[in-house]
């Protein structure tokens, strides 16, 4: 570095505020030699020059705000970020590398991940292979089992993450800074801006959520009065200390922010992991959480395939590990790990629409935007519609269809499916119509005129209607009930002496995250949410399956390995056990001699 840096802002007159405020949350020294002026480029472009002067042996603290700042590429407003989203392509390929120990390392294996929207090599993501855990490892042994911090132990930290929390929210609430995120959410995991932007919303108003004192209130203890003078039993949260966390494609930010918080408000000291295609977010926000204050030491951030992961869970021995994805690898680690996981596993989730019938309009759009959103690769996507014999006299499934076939890949309201491929999706849905009676509603075909890479799927967003009589058999309901993770729905109806069948068919589901029940009707609402198991359950006449914000629950019911995500109640369940403490200190009755033994 050299002992004269300039930053350069270029900014809008339009958005000054936001500019200033940017500026004025950059670290400064005490130091006279630090410059700041203000030329006018043109009469619409400004030019702020921040000139600062640096003493070339200045202290490490002094300039630690350097190491997740890269200079030359915050010309936009975004002080924390080393790319620039419109720029990563084939020919400038932007890079990712890993976090352990404190220090941003690569390594010599990069695995290249393609444009999901033309197959370009556009991002090069360091690797650690089995060989290269041991940092890994080692920074995980070096945090205790009562954690980074506990109500005993450095209690000034909850108060440092609520503080971390109010920053980093204020961060994503600027424009640059949410647009930046968005953008970055788009490149890899293709889906609508508006889409996007929710991630980022949910993202913010969840740190801002916690803020200040509300992480030592996720620690609060309770007394309870003992036997005799002196003795008082409390319950206090407690950390496991040395944590993992893994995470899926489908939503880099937010999935991964709120778990990776919640486990260092309660205390833990978390290593993370993303899916390498999408990684690159999680990459950005872990220099954006740096920024804003956090220890470069207290989190570490790996990029691997499953087998070293793996191998780094069994050597590192996590006390506890949060595992979002498929139900194939959730069950192969809680074995693996004896049971010392979370899961959030896969959803194939149901919506009922009742006896009554409201709002046909409103109701088919959410249908529309419960099953093919973000191209349908969300857990709590609509994997089945059970639609009343009422809702069928209606037009309902032709306003569907209307919905569904507006979508198109310019506004990336559709998309590419990142974990099938059109052959693996088209093959579903023809075993599919090989069931009695069963008919393609709408979609069903390949996306035209796009660059999508053959690796990835691409079709348009498809419902496929299924007898429920047939859904039932043994010989079918594994194939109509099995998940795939893209634009595609089941579609069946039930007559009102049909409702036992409905309920039975859920019944049988092994996967219980998001539910929804379509009805103002009291009675109905009371017999479907009754039998009925959804960790996240939506009833109602505007009732959902997807968009779940930061202020409820989100997460599976009727698995004592399920995980929640997003609130006090889930944080303190995923992140935290329950340790009682018994003070007993007297004094003794004035009488008291030694009693017989017994």
């Amino acid at each position: 570095m050299h002992s004269t840096d300039q930053i350069v802002f270029l900014f809008n007159p339009s958005q000054g505020k936001t500019y200033h405020k940017l500026l004025e949350e950059l670290p400064r020294r005490e130091d006279p030699r630090n410059q700041i002026s203000f030329t006018s480029a043109s009469a619409t472009m400004n030019r702020i020059l921040v000139s600062r002067q640096l003493r070339a042996r200045a202290p490490q603290t002094a300039l630690s705000w350097f190491t997740s700042l890269n200079i030359s590429r915050s010309i936009h407003g975004v002080p924390f970020a080393t790319v620039e989203v419109e720029e990563i392509s084939g020919s400038q390929p932007a890079e990712v590398l890993n976090l352990v120990q404190g220090k941003w390392k690569n390594t010599n294996r990069w695995n290249t991940i393609l444009d999901p929207l033309n197959g370009e090599p556009f991002i090069r993501v360091c690797e650690v292979d089995e060989t290269g855990i041991q940092p890994f490892v080692e920074s995980l042994s070096k945090c205790p089992k009562h954690g980074l911090h506990n109500p005993f132990k450095a209690p000034e930290r909850y108060l440092m993450l609520g503080d971390i929390s109010a920053k980093a929210g204020h961060m994503l609430s600027l424009p640059k800074v949410s647009d930046f995120f968005t953008r970055l959410i788009q490149r890899v995991a293709p889906k609508s801006y508006h889409q996007a932007s929710g991630e980022v919303y949910v993202t913010q108003k969840f740190l801002e959520n916690f803020s200040s004192d509300q992480v030592r209130f996720l620690a609060r203890s309770f007394g309870v009065p003992g036997n005799h003078l002196g003795q008082q039993s409390h319950g206090f949260r407690w950390p496991y200390g040395p944590v993992a966390i893994i995470t899926p494609f489908n939503f880099p930010l937010e999935i991964p922010v709120l778990q990776l918080m919640g486990a260092l408000y309660m205390g833990n000291k978390p290593v993370l992991k993303v899916d390498s295609k999408v990684s690159i977010v999680m990459e950005q926000m872990m220099r954006l959480l740096h920024y804003c204050g956090l220890p470069t030491e207290d989190v570490d951030f790996i990029n691997s395939d499953g087998q070293a992961m793996n191998k780094l869970l069994l050597e590192g021995n996590p006390r506890m590990t949060l595992f979002t994805g498929s139900s194939r690898v959730a069950d192969k680690l809680a074995g693996d790990l004896k049971g010392r996981v979370k899961l959030e596993d896969a959803g194939f989730d149901w919506k009922i629409l009742g006896p009554d019938v409201h709002e046909e309009d409103y109701v088919a759009w959410v249908c529309d935007q419960d099953a093919y959103a973000c191209s349908g690769q969300k857990c709590s996507a609509q994997s089945m519609l059970f639609i009343h014999e009422n809702w069928s006299k209606t037009s309902l499934l032709s306003k569907m269809k209307d919905l569904a076939e507006r979508r198109n890949l310019e506004d990336l309201t559709i998309g590419p499916v990142l974990t099938f491929t059109t052959e693996a999706m088209l093959e579903h849905k023809n075993k599919l119509l090989q069931i009695p009676g069963s008919k393609v509603l709408f979609g069903g075909e390949p996306l035209t005129n796009h660059s999508i890479p053959p690796v990835y799927g691409a079709i348009e967003p498809t419902a496929i209607f299924v007898p429920l009589e047939e859904i039932l058999k043994d010989k079918n309901y594994e194939l109509v009930t099995r998940e795939i993770f893209g634009p595609f729905q089941i579609v069946t109806d039930y007559k009102n002496d049909q409702l036992p069948l409905v309920l039975d068919a859920l019944e049988r589901m092994h996967a219980h995250l998001t539910a929804a029940v379509v009805s103002n009707d009291p009675l109905f609402l009371q017999e479907v949410i009754g039998n009925t198991v959804n960790g996240t359950t939506y009833a109602g006449l505007r009732a959902r399956t997807t968009g779940a914000p930061q202020n409820h629950w989100f997460g599976p019911a009727g698995d004592p390995r399920g995980a929640g995500i997003g609130t006090p109640e889930a944080i303190k369940l995923v992140w935290s056990c329950h340790r009682e403490i018994i003070y007993d200190v007297g004094p003794l009755p004035k009488q008291w001699k030694t009693p017989p033994s017994t």
